[in-house]
């Protein structure tokens, strides 16, 4: 454990040294505000119009979920980081091992007293640690909004409850786990090549694939259509993403982090002998 430990805080160091780390958290923040803007900016005009129409009652089943700030806001900003993440997961998760055999550092690592095992997960580690952090830029705003957003109906002057933290917290935790599902996958792919590039790409088209698949299973025959809607990630994250704890997400995502950690750690293994 010390090992590992100690292999993750110098993946920490090298990625907050370098500007890897600070390029992501400064075009998350970007992003990330731009879209938390325009959703606060769409809720404050629906409940203008709202008040207009005579109220709640007034408004189709579809437009309800802007009755509170929760469903209004703050999990439609979750939605759109989902696809952010996509796009800058892949590249963080690059470097990992492509940089170390890049540099020539890779067989030094390899003849240090430490197991391709505690390599592996030293670095998934460090990397989920910068994962973490990324997504944490997104639980500014809820905090914006629990001091400074109180919603009002549209009928009364009572003040509604601000955010659902319970449903707020199930949506930052699926947004680690989708990205630490991609950490994983880009971990293995950086393993079999020394091109960060070629890494950060092949791991962006292979978690692009598995988002549209959301898209293609409507159009699939029996049984392709139950099986590639139950692996779409979209499926499996529509339930926390609505407040709702579900155990089979949790299942799901972890099988497919603990199959790509141990298919990292066969590869790096079999370097050990060449």
């Amino acid at each position: 454990m010390r090992n590992i430990i100690a292999i993750a805080k110098k993946e920490m160091t090298v990625y907050l040294t370098t500007p890897w780390a600070w390029i992501v958290f400064t075009f998350v923040s970007f992003v990330s505000s731009f879209f938390f803007v325009g959703l606060l900016v769409q809720f404050k005009q629906a409940h203008e119009d709202i008040r207009l129409q005579g109220g709640w009652e007034q408004v189709s089943p579809d437009a309800q979920f802007l009755r509170n700030l929760t469903d209004g806001v703050v999990m439609p900003l979750f939605s759109t980081m989902l696809v952010v993440l996509l796009f800058v997961v892949p590249f963080l998760s690059a470097r990992l091992f492509a940089e170390e055999r890049r540099q020539k550092t890779f067989e030094l690592l390899m003849t240090s007293p430490v197991t391709s095992a505690e390599i592996v997960l030293g670095k998934y580690l460090g990397g989920l640690v910068i994962i973490g952090a990324t997504v944490g830029v997104t639980m500014v705003y809820p905090l914006v909004l629990a001091m400074y957003g109180s919603s009002f109906s549209a009928t009364t002057s009572e003040k509604t409850a601000t955010l659902e933290w319970v449903t707020v917290l199930l949506g930052f935790g699926a947004l680690v786990v989708w990205g630490a599902t991609i950490l994983s996958i880009g971990t293995f792919i950086s393993s079999l090549t020394e091109s960060v590039i070629v890494a950060g790409l092949i791991t962006f088209a292979i978690c692009l694939v598995w988002m549209v698949l959301k898209i293609v299973a409507p159009n699939a025959e029996e049984p392709w259509r139950s099986v590639l809607d139950h692996l779409a990630f979209d499926a499996q994250l529509r339930n926390p993403l609505r407040g709702v704890l579900d155990l089979k997400p949790i299942v799901f995502f972890s099988s497919v982090i603990a199959t790509f950690l141990v298919l990292t750690h066969r590869s790096v293994e079999s370097r050990r002998w060449v």
